[in-house]
């Protein structure tokens, strides 16, 4: 499990990584390698809920961020590669990319919080949290469109990493 395998599946192209350092430390939600990968190592519903390694899915060794998703009158667990600017997850393999989807809190089932819209796109933005003090410095912004690869990370009020891939159509 060498950082190359992770990098590989990064949208690097797409990626931008601020230059602002998340916080360090054993218990950081975030951690850095290669300078360019990001791994959420924890994250929280808007409960306070865990949702970082609560099954056992994993991508390149590292758990999974999974999020509870209602579309087209479906409920699943998606399971999310906690690297950013990795297109992979597990779950609703079929929903046609473009579809608007609910997304919870797997443990709670509490909707994500809104944050609305950034840019021109129909996507909403929503939040997941970084640390158990639920604070909105430290947040990572999820699209509520699938496929609509559109992500950032926050944290200390500093935007870490972004990233906006190419509407490729994929």
């Amino acid at each position: 499990m060498g950082d190359a395998m992770a990098r590989e599946n990064v949208d690097v192209d797409n990626l931008q990584i601020t230059g602002a350092r998340p916080s360090e430390g054993p218990e950081a939600p975030l951690t850095v390698q290669d300078e360019v990968i990001i791994v959420v190592n924890q994250a929280y519903g808007p409960a306070g809920d865990p949702i970082v390694g609560i099954t056992d899915v994993e991508f390149d060794g590292f758990p999974a961020l999974t999020l509870l998703v209602r579309a087209e009158g479906r409920e699943e667990q998606v399971h999310l590669s906690p690297i950013h600017g990795d297109r992979r997850k597990v779950g609703m393999a079929d929903l046609p990319t473009g579809t608007k989807c609910e997304l919870l809190c797997p443990v709670s089932r509490k909707p994500l919080p809104r944050v609305g819209r950034i840019g021109e796109s129909e996507a909403e933005y929503c939040a997941i949290y970084l640390t158990k003090k639920l604070d909105e410095g430290s947040m990572i912004y999820v699209s509520d469109t699938w496929g609509h690869h559109h992500s950032r990370i926050v944290d200390n009020n500093e935007m870490i990493s972004l990233w906006v891939a190419a509407e490729s159509g994929e």
